[in-house]
């Protein structure tokens, strides 16, 4: 098993020994669902719940019910100290508000607050790349690394750094956000507003647009996965293409071929600025495996400012999967975990939306 970092180890070993053992909560809120679980000190999930994210039209108190339900119904059964809340979007330097959600009715949101509150626990908030990337440093891919760069992989591409021992948020929190690095000027059209966006070009919405516009161009090559499909377009869908890769389809192979390629390229990039001694690839679209990252080493290889004459950093498949965003926030509520009294709590009465 590798060892931390001398800097992260003396991290870790700042936090006293009986907190790294408390148990806490973990959320992970995405586009569309919210799962909650129970983690140790060990990054083991003793319990976890799951359930669908309200439609973003619904106001931000719907999305808190939701969470104080799931949260109260682990506390009723487990000892815990504290909640941490992974959500997909903008969280501010303080870990406090969630400055912007695309798929909920979050702006500049106390959450949180509001959840303390309502929870009568420490809460902290944090990006889910955040997450996902110090589950990986603490307990998966990442350990051992003083400089750790996470991409995660799905509708976009989510990033983040973990540095000696902490995750670097940047000035005002939004570090990270690597998928909007511009690669093709005047490229394809980004919901950030803006052209050529990595993310356009290596990503689940990328893989799943490439092969939708074969069918839309009535590509003979493109019939198996559309058979595959169900004979219907919107049947396409990452899973599917990365499925039929597997079972040896040529075109889905030379689809995430295409994506990896592109990861490989963004990579490069990333470790020109960063010089990390590991990326950490993760998200839905990773699970194609070496169909995904042999051609993004190929890629980093032949890009990568001044190879041949430089250390190459690894590029490493993610090791906690789905559970990674729930982890890791559970693990970074335990800095600030404190001990509650043994008697049972009272439940905080939930308010009707």
């Amino acid at each position: 098993m590798l060892g931390l970092g001398p800097r992260a180890e003396r991290r870790r070993r700042a936090l006293p020994a009986g907190l790294l053992r408390l148990p806490t909560i973990g959320v992970d809120i995405g586009g569309t669902k919210v799962v909650a679980g129970v983690v140790d000190g060990e990054g083991k999930v003793l319990e976890k719940l799951r359930t669908d994210t309200p439609d973003k039209s619904k106001s931000p108190r719907v999305v808190e019910d939701v969470i104080v339900e799931l949260v109260l119904e682990l506390a009723d059964r487990h000892d815990v100290h504290a909640v941490g809340i992974g959500a997909a979007g903008w969280v501010d330097a303080e870990r406090s508000r969630v400055l912007f959600a695309p798929h909920l009715n979050w702006r500049n949101e106390p959450l949180q607050q509001a959840l303390s509150e309502r929870l009568r626990f420490p809460v902290i908030v944090e990006n889910d790349a955040n997450a996902a990337a110090w589950a990986e440093w603490r307990f998966g891919a990442g350990r051992g690394e003083d400089l750790m760069v996470m991409l995660t992989l799905g509708t976009g591409i989510g990033g983040a750094v973990v540095r000696d021992g902490y995750v670097d948020r940047g000035k005002y929190g939004l570090a990270g956000e690597f998928g909007h690095m511009q690669v093709v000027p005047g490229g394809h059209r980004c919901p950030c507003g803006n052209r050529g966006c990595w993310e356009q070009y290596s990503s689940g919405n990328a893989l799943v647009r490439d092969a939708r516009e074969l069918v839309a161009e009535e590509s003979p090559v493109v019939q198996p996965l559309l058979a595959l499909a169900g004979g219907a377009v919107e049947g396409i869908t990452g899973p599917l293409v990365t499925e039929a890769a597997r079972d040896g389809d040529p075109t889905a192979t030379e689809l995430l071929y295409e994506v990896g390629t592109w990861l490989g390229v963004g990579i490069a990039n990333l470790a020109a600025a960063l010089d990390p001694g590991r990326f950490v690839i993760g998200g839905g679209v990773s699970e194609a495996g070496d169909l995904l990252l042999t051609p993004a080493r190929d890629a980093f290889r032949r890009t990568l400012t001044g190879r041949g004459f430089r250390p190459e950093a690894a590029i490493a498949h993610a090791a906690l999967g789905n559970e990674a965003g729930l982890v890791g926030a559970a693990d970074l509520a335990r800095q600030v975990a404190r001990r509650f009294r043994t008697i049972k709590r009272r439940r905080v009465e939930r308010a009707v939306p």
